[in-house]
């Protein structure tokens, strides 16, 4: 099994504001565009226009009521790795191609020792990995690290291609290591939270929850607790923690 590098200051990630995400999926599509000729290259599809379409994305975003009656209100919400600083993706890994490395936090896969047994995506609490079936290989968000590091780009433009691309400026890229960076502060003064927390695998993205409606905002909410998550699979639980987390 692999074993994880020390913990490092830098801690490279996203930070999602669900309050201005509209679903476009503009992520979506600039992330598969990007990484069909970035790291993870190729990302293929199998039978894209026939019966059973699939194939390796990823990042995806998903949509769905929260709440109920004039209480409810759709959320978007978009999944992708969270790359966490204990990924149980990468200490499952037998043969160390899943891995985190130890100068910006960033996890990885590495193509060439991967054998495709998929015990990381059964280990990932957040279905952030995806088999690709032309290749035989997990695949997984990179943070586009083809681009980020990438000098002969405009400063603008080293940053995800999903933050890049996206029209509402949901999408947040820094350092989540720097309490005083601009996605830091961000997540200090919206109340961002982690995914599953309780779970204790400590992502490092963050999301942002919805802000309250117009007429809601005279009152002060008062500080929220982490929603008791059920039992069950991984999935039921999930979906129950977000339901309660997101409608508030």
């Amino acid at each position: 099994m692999t074993s994880l590098p020390a913990q490092t200051d830098k801690k490279l990630g996203l930070v999602i504001d669900l309050d201005t995400c509209v679903g476009c999926h503009a992520c979506v599509t600039s992330c598969k565009e990007w990484n069909t000729g970035g790291y993870s290259a190729p990302l293929t599809d199998q039978d894209a226009h026939g019966v059973d379409p699939h194939g390796a994305f990823l990042n995806r975003v998903h949509s769905y009521e929260a709440g109920s009656g004039a209480d409810s209100r759709t959320v978007n919400f978009p999944r992708s790795c969270l790359h966490c600083e204990t990924p149980a993706c990468v200490t499952v890994c037998p043969t160390g191609a899943s891995y985190k490395r130890a100068s910006d936090g960033i996890v990885l896969v590495n193509p060439d020792t991967c054998i495709g047994c998929k015990l990381c995506s059964w280990a990932c609490p957040y279905g952030a990995r995806e088999y690709d079936y032309d290749d035989g290989v997990m695949k997984k968000c990179t943070l586009c690290v083809d681009r980020i590091y990438n000098e002969t780009f405009a400063p603008e433009d080293r940053i995800p291609a999903c933050v890049r691309a996206c029209p509402t400026g949901a999408r947040h890229f820094g350092d989540l290591g720097d309490p005083q960076s601009a996605v830091s502060q961000l997540v200090a003064e919206r109340g961002g939270f982690d995914l599953l927390p309780e779970m204790n695998y400590k992502p490092v993205n963050k999301y942002l929850p919805p802000r309250p409606r117009r007429d809601e905002r005279t009152a002060v909410p008062a500080p929220a607790e982490t929603p008791t998550v059920p039992s069950g699979s991984l999935a039921d639980r999930f979906f129950a923690w977000a339901d309660k987390t997101l409608s508030r």
